[in-house]
């Protein structure tokens, strides 16, 4: 599936050619940071699906989608929660909302009828941060624990911890239910971490000390015979 990129930010581009590369099945052909450049490229290219932003300079991605003669298939991908109504008037298959993980970005993909979603042994064992004015893959196995902090999380690995612009329930989207399990509302660790369990806390590789919640109590305990 022949895809392309418009959007205004530099860090969605980042993102969304991520998550294109780690589909099977999407190919991407080209980013453009306004809507112009992106119409003379669809006179002249194949292209099954676009990303689109709505909130540009120049012309905003409704007013673009409206202007096409021949519509590719398209996913919105905005900032913005006003347009969803007349962004489906347009029969667009899917409206993503930044920031987006990688499992709800498949879940738009395989709306557009063109792909069936990634084999399971094809799915992302990494998690994508934001550190500093770069984008880093993290493996999932190297993280011990994430710990929220109301509107940003706390990543932490054997050597250093991130942190993140993020909520804790945006980040465990992310994660695979194969390493991490939520022990507690402002707390997610890995399992293979957990050397031991006392009382309402865990014990972790580097000796830390997760509290665990009454609400997550019996949860933590069925993932951890898994």
């Amino acid at each position: 599936m022949n895809c392309i990129v418009i959007d205004d930010e530099p860090m969605a581009h980042q993102v969304l050619e991520h998550y294109i590369d780690q589909t099977p099945g999407l190919r991407h052909l080209a980013s453009f940071r306004n809507a112009i450049e992106a119409f003379e490229y669809l006179g002249q290219h194949q292209v099954d699906l676009l990303f689109l932003d709505i909130e540009m300079p120049l012309i905003n991605g409704l007013h673009f989608l409206k202007a096409l003669t021949t519509r590719p298939k398209t996913i919105f991908t905005t900032a913005y929660k006003q347009y969803a109504f007349e962004s489906y008037e347009l029969e667009a298959v899917d409206y993503l909302l930044k920031p987006f993980s990688y499992e709800r970005f498949t879940k738009a993909v395989s709306k557009a009828g063109l792909w069936s979603g990634p084999a399971e042994d094809d799915q992302i064992n990494h998690l994508l941060i934001k550190d500093g004015q770069s984008l880093l893959k993290l493996k999932q196995q190297d993280i011990i624990y994430v710990e929220g902090c109301k509107d940003y999380v706390k990543v932490f690995t054997k050597d250093k911890f991130y942190l993140v612009y993020q909520t804790l329930k945006g980040i465990l989207e992310q994660l695979s239910s194969a390493y991490f399990v939520q022990a507690h509302r402002s707390y997610i660790v890995n399992k293979n971490y957990v050397e031991r369990i006392v009382e309402n806390k865990l014990i972790i590789g580097d000796q830390s000390f997760i509290p665990i919640g009454p609400l997550y109590k019996k949860d933590l305990l069925e993932a951890m015979k898994r």
